[in-house]
């Protein structure tokens, strides 16, 4: 549009046009917000005022000849002006906020960049403030919904992914093959599955049904998963509802864990790829139709279990050393025992998270891929049967039973790599 306006108008014009158009929305804006507020209230500027600060932020840009002093030395008289103003604002009393100064300040600077020549930074800029200004309502209630333990785990999130992430070297050591990069890009991957999945069980308010909870709890840890529906099915008296979800949250294990594997080693996913979607859609499937049996339980058994956050910083650099442990553990389990060391290795791992374990399989260039597979579907069915020992340790006795003999199952299936 900006090229078709040249063709009539010299550049100038065109910039001018672009500068009072955005100033004049950013104005428009302001002079509606004024409108539904009670009146004798002190205000600043409205739909001719803003244009003069983005024509003034222009002039200025202009007349600098591209140096940035004279237009810095121009924002901080504008900034004491609107000083003067919201100084001006408290003494009439009342409410008094700084959004209405703040965006006189971003007026000036949509002038200063179309000046430049930032077209798109400047419409950029105005369209986002024009939106921030009109969703005043909705952002404040957003916040105020948000709980701040929440918004402390997505500050740590962000500590994992934006600060952490791009400092750490990637370069290999050791005979192992250990890069802190890749291991720590392992770390952010599988928190941001588990986070994610915390999430999504967040905005169900524990008011989904418990097939929903074992499916989302899957995805960040059926073990943990598991540890709560048995607790839950001791005091609820109904077997096939969740022992069929234990087995669900189990099936989605196996299939979070092909993504997992998938992201870092795509030769290692193919491999597995036949049997854990087998074992993971079927444990989904059996699991529902066996929870859809009906039990004589207490009214009320299918409400969905409420979650803790699974993003912790400790937990992250707990998972990372884990991670680095089993990779030398398993280089030289294989080196010194063969296949068999891997294998057993694995069948400590799923007695825990095997989710390190499983990981550092995808790193090990030294290791046949068949060996691989096989000592991943070796952990997940040590993982089930220690999920099995925790229904007995827990659950009721019936739940326990029909949960081993499903877990039983599924694990068969899993463990299809090592024959094929």
């Amino acid at each position: 549009m900006i090229d078709q306006l040249t063709r009539f108008l010299p550049p100038e014009g065109v910039k001018i046009i672009v500068v009072l158009f955005l100033s004049f929305l950013i104005g428009l804006e302001r002079e509606e917000h004024r409108a539904v507020e009670p009146p004798g209230r002190y205000y600043f500027g409205g739909v001719r005022t803003f244009p003069l600060i983005g024509l003034i932020g222009y002039a200025l840009a202009l007349l600098s000849g591209g140096q940035l002093f004279p237009v810095v030395a121009g924002f901080v008289v504008t900034a004491a002006f609107l000083l003067l103003s919201f100084q001006n604002k408290l003494r009439a009393g009342g409410a008094a906020g700084v959004t209405t100064e703040m965006s006189g300040l971003v007026t000036y600077l949509v002038g200063a960049l179309v000046s430049f020549g930032y077209f798109w930074i400047a419409t950029t800029l105005a369209i986002l403030s024009v939106l921030l200004l009109e969703l005043k309502e909705f952002l404040e209630g957003f916040s105020e919904r948000v709980p701040a333990a929440d918004i402390y785990a997505f500050t740590k999130f962000l500590l994992l992914t934006a600060v952490i992430l791009p400092i750490v070297p990637n370069r290999t050591f050791g005979p192992f093959g250990f890069n802190p990069f890749k291991t720590w890009l392992i770390v952010v991957a599988a928190s941001a599955i588990s986070y994610g999945s915390y999430l999504l069980q967040k905005l169900q308010k524990g008011e989904g049904a418990l097939w929903e909870s074992a499916i989302l709890g899957g995805i960040y840890s059926s073990t943990a998963t598991t540890v709560v529906l048995a607790k839950r099915a001791k005091q609820e008296h109904a077997p096939h509802l969740f022992s069929g979800s234990i087995l669900m949250a189990s099936g989605v294990m196996y299939l979070r864990l092909l993504v997992l594997i998938g992201l870092f080693n795509h030769l290692l996913m193919k491999r597995l790829l036949l049997a854990f979607l087998l074992a993971g859609v079927g444990g989904l499937l059996v699991g529902w139709f066996w929870s859809r049996i009906h039990d004589a339980g207490r009214p009320g058994a299918e409400k969905g279990v409420e979650v803790k956050n699974p993003l912790e910083l400790s937990t992250a650099f707990l998972f990372a050393l884990a991670f680095v442990v089993l990779l030398a553990a398993t280089h030289y389990a294989v080196v010194f025992f063969g296949s068999r060391g891997a294998y057993g290795l694995a069948v400590i791992s799923g007695l825990t998270d095997i989710d390190p374990f499983v990981l550092s399989q995808t790193q090990l260039t030294s290791m046949p891929i068949g060996v691989a597979a096989g000592a991943i579907a070796i952990a997940t069915a040590s993982n089930n049967m220690a999920k099995s020992a925790y229904t007995f340790a827990f659950a009721d006795r019936e739940t326990a039973t029909q949960a081993l003999a499903l877990l039983m199952g599924v694990s068969l299936l899993g463990l299809l790599p090592l024959f094929f």
